[in-house]
């Protein structure tokens, strides 16, 4: 378990961290969100005792990590996957984590065969690719069989094939009772991987919620109608309160009213309805929609800089 309590941590006068107090738990997939900039780096480091919090305090499984005398044994941690030595072979660099901490040369087979690089084990780890890096990296995590396992973006590098393997595997942990703590910019795999979200913005905390309650709290409920009879409808349920979107002719796309509603004002105008379902939502959809406001850099969209450049020549 991991537990935060009132976490700050300032670097000069900017707030990296900012009172932040969370727990994870044991036995599920947590993921941790938050735009660039948003804390999340900052935040793994005070739990490894890389950095010292300004104020608060941090614990995993009741400890400081700097009072574990086999911290490998407690907690496997993923920060930076090219943090290896170049001219090192990625079998010599688990050896040598290994025998830090008694771990028998047999557990660095059984972790090179798990992550995959047997045909790789000898070569130099500086003549890795990204992906093969990643899978090292979460190797040295797993190394001391901890009962903590925390990545910071696993699934960078990775293929597809090595994107379900991750998922699996940290379902596999976290079935065995352990605790996971995952963070990731890919909102597509989170959705599948993870159980639960403490998602952050400018180093506060926004939630700490389930993945279902996250995305039906944060994002619009739309639905899809398919109708030869389309403009009929729009017009029907035209409202203040009601948006419809054309996406395609014949396919609409409503917010504001339930499918049964739309249903119904349908049928006692005897519209024809190809298809009337709610659209489900995403869970990029709902963090976008959450941290719009907590983003450090705005992009500018096309039609947003056109406008722009329309100003200025004004």
């Amino acid at each position: 378990m991991i537990e935060a309590q009132h976490l700050t941590k300032r670097y000069g006068e900017t707030n990296a961290v900012r009172d932040l107090t969370f727990t994870v738990k044991p036995g599920i997939v947590t993921g941790f969100l938050g735009p660039n900039g948003s804390g999340k780096s900052t935040t793994m480091r005070l739990i490894l005792g890389l950095d010292a919090p300004s104020e608060g305090e941090v614990k995993v499984n009741g400890k400081r990590y700097a009072e574990f005398a086999a911290p490998l044994h407690e907690v496997g941690a993923l920060l930076e996957a090219r943090s290896v030595h170049p001219g090192r072979s990625a079998y010599n660099h688990l050896l040598a984590q290994a025998q830090t901490h008694g771990i028998p040369r047999s557990r660095v087979d059984e972790l090179i065969e798990l992550v995959g690089l047997e045909s790789v084990a000898k070569k130099r780890a500086g003549q890795f690719s990204l992906g093969m890096g990643q899978r090292l990296g979460i190797a040295s995590a797993l190394l001391g069989d901890p009962e903590v396992v925390m990545l910071d973006e696993p699934v960078n590098g990775l293929d597809p094939d090595g994107i379900r393997w991750i998922r699996d595997l940290m379902k596999t942990l976290a079935a065995e009772g352990r605790t996971v703590f995952l963070s990731s910019h890919l909102m597509s795999e989170m959705a599948l991987t993870a159980d639960h979200l403490i998602v952050i913005g400018r180093g506060r905390l926004i939630d700490d919620v389930s993945v279902d309650e996250f995305i039906g709290r944060h994002s619009k409920h739309v639905v899809r109608v398919r109708s030869p009879q389309a403009t009929e409808l729009t017009e029907l349920i035209a409202s203040p309160d009601v948006t419809t979107e054309a996406v395609e002719p014949g396919l609409l796309e409503i917010e504001g009213l339930t499918a049964e509603q739309i249903g119904a004002t349908a049928a006692a105008k005897n519209i024809v309805l190809y298809e009337l379902a709610p659209r489900q939502a995403s869970l990029e959809e709902a963090f976008m929609d959450l941290t719009r406001d907590e983003v450090e850099y705005q992009a500018v969209t096309p039609a947003h800089a056109k406008d722009h450049e329309g100003a200025l020549a004004a």
